[in-house]
């Protein structure tokens, strides 16, 4: 009680206190709640599509081959899957369900290779069906006769059992790849403010019992509420026109200014959440989640180039030439093409060019989904740029993902090595996926 006495002392002290009570939550605001987006990537084969394959022939017994189904499930979902349902569903042209027994398999040998020649030769069915249809052909395909037979078992085995859903992207992915964010930073700030806010008020009301029961013990009676509160008034104004107080004050602006700093030029170049008016409203949300039609069949390069190209306007005509020629955005890409001009499309995701990334080493060979990097597309409909894009983003993705090594003889004996001194699975990391050289020229 002594030390008290000493108002001086005992008002630099409460100072002290306060500044520590309120800069200590802000130490922890130094942490951004954000995470970077990591997921891990599913073990998914490479494409085996290629033209020329040739599936195994079915089984005596009549069952379906699984090899053949399998590679008809993968043509179906990349060349048919746009237009047409195994189901009795009409998308863009007939149901495939029962279409083995509707047609003989000769003709739809021929129909599926090139249904323009089979319609020319005057055939009844190929005439009704294509005026049905609002005259839309369908379009050739270069396929052998065991990849469209391989195609026919695989909507035939849709029949027996219920289809798996289509996921979109060229790799299929199991449910909840793409992670959801933490914390935001904003929200974080809000909360420590908040908290600042509270613990200012108790330690103004515990500064005023001080205050008073200080005076007690010095033997000076109370004169009543009012001199309460101005006892409670004065010994504030100390405390407040102190040097202590008025450090701590300066330290805690000094940490939010700079904290603030630092974020906003982690900040720069970012464009998380940047989703432009495009020249012509395309719907992600109706063409690659309704009609699931596949990423990369519009997206072309995506499994063979560095870049995934942005579709010419021939790609929209393979459909839009009898679709909705009428709707005043279809009308755009009509212009276009008579004009002998490109869609000038406004790019949504840009790297600087100090990065190299290479759409094929990730998709075709690491088995990485579209949606890991750019969202859940196919519900979009206007594109934004979901991902940060960052470095430290990248990094961390390289840091927890495991190399699509299964069926790759390429990784064997690598593989073989990092086993051979670690139980953990082998990661980017560890072939060489933080080196500096390997995004950077």
């Amino acid at each position: 009680m002594h030390l008290m006495k000493k108002s001086g002392l005992f008002n630099a002290l409460l100072a002290l206190l306060l500044f520590v009570l309120v800069a200590s939550p802000v130490a922890y605001a130094q942490t951004d709640g954000a995470t970077a987006d990591t997921a891990t990537v599913s073990a998914t084969a490479v494409d085996n599509t290629a033209a020329g394959t040739t599936p195994a022939a079915s089984s005596p017994s009549g069952a379906l081959d699984p090899a053949q189904v399998a590679i008809g499930k993968d043509l179906f979902t990349n060349y048919c899957a746009q237009c047409h349902a195994v189901t009795a569903d009409v998308v863009v042209g007939p149901g495939l369900k029962g279409v083995s027994e509707r047609r003989p398999e000769a003709w739809l040998l021929s129909w599926i290779k090139n249904s323009g020649a089979v319609k020319k030769s005057g055939d009844a069915y190929a005439v009704e069906i294509t005026k049905k249809f609002n005259g839309t052909e369908m379009p050739s395909f270069p396929f052998t006769d065991d990849q469209i037979r391989g195609i026919l078992a695989y909507v035939k085995s849709s029949e027996v059992a219920p289809a798996a859903t289509t996921i979109v992207g060229p790799n299929p992915t199991p449910t909840n790849t793409v992670p959801s964010d933490g914390i935001s930073s904003n929200l974080f700030i809000i909360v420590v403010s908040v908290l600042l806010v509270v613990l200012l008020l108790v330690l103004i009301v515990l500064v005023m019992v001080v205050s008073m029961l200080t005076k007690v013990a010095n033997n000076q009676a109370l004169s009543g509420i009012s001199g309460q509160d101005e006892y409670g008034k004065a010994d504030i104004g100390k405390v407040t026109r102190s040097t202590a107080f008025k450090a701590g004050a300066a330290i805690l602006f000094i940490l939010i200014a700079g904290k603030a700093s630092i974020d906003g030029m982690y900040d720069v170049g970012i464009q998380q959440g940047y989703a432009p008016t495009q020249p012509i409203a395309f719907s992600h949300k109706l063409h690659a989640g309704q009609y699931q039609i596949q990423c990369r069949y519009c997206h072309t390069g995506v499994n063979i180039s560095k870049h995934a190209n942005i579709p010419s306007a021939n790609i929209c005509m393979n459909c839009h030439n009898a679709i909705k020629r009428e709707s005043p955005e279809i009308q755009k890409i009509y212009t276009a093409i008579e004009k002998d001009q490109p869609i000038e499309w406004v790019r949504v995701h840009n790297l600087p060019d100090l990065a190299y990334f290479n759409h094929s080493q990730h998709v075709n060979v690491g088995g990485v989904a579209c949606q890991q990097c750019h969202g859940e597309i196919e519900k979009m409909e206007v594109v934004q740029q979901r991902s940060s894009l960052t470095m430290g983003w990248c990094i961390d993705c390289h840091r927890k993902t495991n190399v699509n090594a299964a069926g790759n003889a390429y990784y064997d004996k690598l593989v073989s090595l990092h086993n051979s001194h670690s139980k953990e699975p082998l990661k980017v990391q560890n072939i060489g996926g933080l080196e500096c050289s390997k995004c950077h020229y």
